[in-house]
């Protein structure tokens, strides 16, 4: 049988994104909310980066993986909304199809990253707690540097790996994604080919990127409260727990809204839901970091005190 006598594959040059279609009126009103995410996003991190960089008090490891975080989440929002922006005022939102993998490799780069360096966080915070006199060895500067380019090293392979996966499918002509980003469970219900090795590589790496830094923080956080709770005084207790509340917080957040955006079933939920909750996942996480740890951290609110010349305000009150 010939080229010609089989079945005639149109190849797809653009995907046509359907995220916020059904409320075409509001685009406006999205255009405002999402610029003002990002800009928040970009000006908290940005702070965040920069207070820890000209502050003596905050040059320790577990600020140094702070400072690494701010510039993740502010790599992992500029994959996908200046995108969306754009496509707020377009009639027909589109993305090329080169840009569509550009977009996965980068959002899998970043997600994949911040798995491993929330658990290197983890085990900073670990060792901090549960092995204070042997901290400053452990944590030295080298093995700091060591982990967050591990954590890198990490995501780029696992985004090489997918990135690379999702361009040998074969895309027979739909090209409606029904999202306002690109990202790989979508592309594989538009191919056409087989797609389980895909969907294998893509388990293995939900447990070894996903999954395992995410055990991994939990038994990190078992042997810490452990340990705080064999702390004799209530202050104490508080104290250390003070430390570790934080990256806690975030923790949460971040694993809360990605285990609902990816391992929640698909049936029953219309596309609003879905455009929702990767908004939390996607754009709305990254916002909260710098806000988590601003909020419950006396040295970082200092920081930024002195940083944007905000001084707490003093009522003198007078005496009868």
């Amino acid at each position: 049988m010939t080229a010609f006598g089989m079945i005639n594959y149109t190849s797809v040059t653009e995907f046509i994104f359907l995220g916020f279609s059904n409320h075409s009126s509001l685009r406006g009103i999205f255009f405002l909310v999402f610029l003002a995410i990002y800009l928040t996003t970009l000006l908290g991190n940005t702070l965040m980066m920069v207070a820890t960089r000209v502050s003596l008090a905050l040059h320790t490891p577990m600020y140094y993986f702070l400072s690494s975080l701010s510039f993740l989440d502010i790599c992992y929002t500029s994959t996908t909304i200046p995108v969306t922006l754009v496509n707020f005022f377009r009639e027909k939102k589109t993305i090329s199809y080169k840009g569509c993998l550009s977009q996965i490799f980068f959002f899998v780069t970043c997600a994949g990253t911040e798995c491993v360096l929330l658990a290197a966080m983890a085990y900073d915070r670990y060792v901090a707690i549960c092995h204070p006199l042997r901290y400053p060895v452990l944590m030295s500067t080298r093995v700091c540097v060591c982990l967050v380019i591990g954590s890198w090293l990490c995501g780029l392979v696992n985004s090489v790996t997918h990135t690379a996966l999702t361009a040998t499918l074969t895309l027979c002509g739909p090209n409606q994604i029904s999202h306002f980003l690109c990202d790989i469970p979508l592309l594989l219900k538009l191919s056409c080919s087989d797609t389980s090795v895909n969907e294998s590589v893509l388990h293995v790496a939900s447990a070894t990127i996903g999954l395992s830094p995410c055990l991994f923080t939990a038994g990190s956080y078992i042997f810490i409260i452990s340990a705080i709770l064999r702390i004799p005084s209530a202050q104490g207790r508080r104290k250390a727990f003070s430390t570790c509340a934080s990256h806690l917080t975030v923790v949460v957040v971040f694993y809360g809204t990605a285990n609902f955006n990816y391992d929640r079933p698909r049936e029953g939920y219309s596309l609003d839901m879905d455009i929702l909750v990767s908004v939390l996942f996607c754009v709305v996480t990254p916002m909260l970091n710098p806000i988590i740890y601003s909020l419950r951290n006396k040295e970082v609110k200092g920081a930024l005190r002195k940083l944007t010349g905000v001084h707490p305000l003093t009522v003198a009150i007078p005496r009868e």
